[in-house]
């Protein structure tokens, strides 16, 4: 299917969703900033999972800053980052979008999303539960829409 670097990204975004979006030392510095309120670069620095220079975690985080995923402001010389929305939240915002893309080509190019969104949700562990709350939101939706129209 797809060889290369992007053979192994596709693969590893279809396990993390936030792979398609960040690179490795950014999903890292994410990981760090989501564990608490906020955290100076010295802060994050100490907390990575592997050694990586203090300048290139500085770098990394005023890139995520720019992608607008940390928000950040100065206290005295340094700077102080927050997580700017919640993992959830990237989540979230990640599947809205690839999800719309998907079916944006109309109902018959939709059918196969579906199919593999119900085979996905089935084969988790829980899956049975999960297909039923899938199944209730689908009809809490149904309704929702019956209400709207005239």
């Amino acid at each position: 299917m797809f060889k290369g670097v992007w053979g192994s990204r596709w693969r590893r975004a279809e396990r993390d969703p936030l792979a398609a979006a960040l690179g490795t030392l950014e999903r890292q510095v994410m990981e760090v900033v989501w564990e608490g309120e906020s955290f100076t670069v010295r802060d994050v620095h100490a907390r990575m999972p592997r050694q990586v220079a203090y300048t290139t975690v500085m770098t990394t985080l005023d890139r995520l800053f720019k992608k607008g995923f940390v928000a950040r402001t100065r206290e005295g010389r340094a700077f102080v980052y927050t997580p700017a929305r919640s993992r959830a939240d990237v989540e979230a915002a990640m599947a809205s979008g690839v999800l719309g893309g998907l079916l944006s080509h109309g109902a018959d190019a939709a059918i196969p999303v579906l199919s593999n969104l119900v085979d996905a949700v089935g084969s988790q562990d829980g899956g049975a539960e999960l297909l039923d709350a899938l199944e209730a939101m689908v009809r809490a939706r149904r309704r929702q829409m019956e209400e709207k129209e005239p």
